[in-house]
């Protein structure tokens, strides 16, 4: 269902493409469809990796100011999943990156992420402004390495999510001990 979905979305655009068309594409029915997404957009937007975002930032050392606290936590989770073993990744970040509408989903769904961020600095300590500040900055950066990988097929993952992060966070810090072991 997902290989049709994004062919559709990627032939006739995804605004134009209908749920009906998808499950017919996939030889399902249109409930079927609605028991694996709960709408068409989350086809390209559904995004498992929150808890693990969290843990990561989480078990970063509560010394670490609130933004390298937060940077290095998602670095450390996108090292843990290294790079997509499939096209279908970069496919669907290819078309929430060149359609508005699911441009601002995507922001939208960073919302939950950044709570559970924003949530786990304040129970560490770090004043509730400057932990939104930094889980915005972070997950801010985070998209525009996932969009930009998503428009390139010359570049990596791991290496646009470094150049993204290292913009906020650089590898030439003072406490290089720390950030080589993430």
């Amino acid at each position: 269902m997902l290989r049709c979905a994004l062919d559709l979305f990627e032939r006739q655009g995804f605004e134009r493409t209908t749920v009906a068309q998808i499950a017919a594409s996939a030889g399902v029915t249109e409930m079927t469809f609605f028991r694996h997404f709960r709408a068409k957009e989350n086809v390209v937007l559904d995004d498992p990796y929150d808890p693990l975002i969290a843990a990561a930032v989480a078990s970063r050392p509560h010394s670490l100011g609130a933004l390298p606290r937060t940077v290095r936590g998602i670095r450390h989770a996108w090292r843990e999943l290294g790079e997509p073993e499939s096209d279908l990744v970069r496919r669907r970040v290819r078309i929430v990156a060149l359609t508005p509408t699911l441009r601002a989903a995507a922001w939208r769904n960073n919302a939950a992420t950044e709570q559970l961020i924003v949530d786990q600095l304040v129970r560490d300590g770090t004043p509730v402004l400057r932990a939104h500040a930094a889980a915005g900055a972070a997950l801010a950066a985070l998209l525009a390495a996932l969009f930009e990988w998503a428009r390139r097929d010359d570049v990596a993952l791991a290496e646009a999510v470094a150049v993204a992060l290292d913009t906020l966070d650089p590898p030439d810090t003072p406490d290089t001990a720390e950030h080589s072991h993430d």
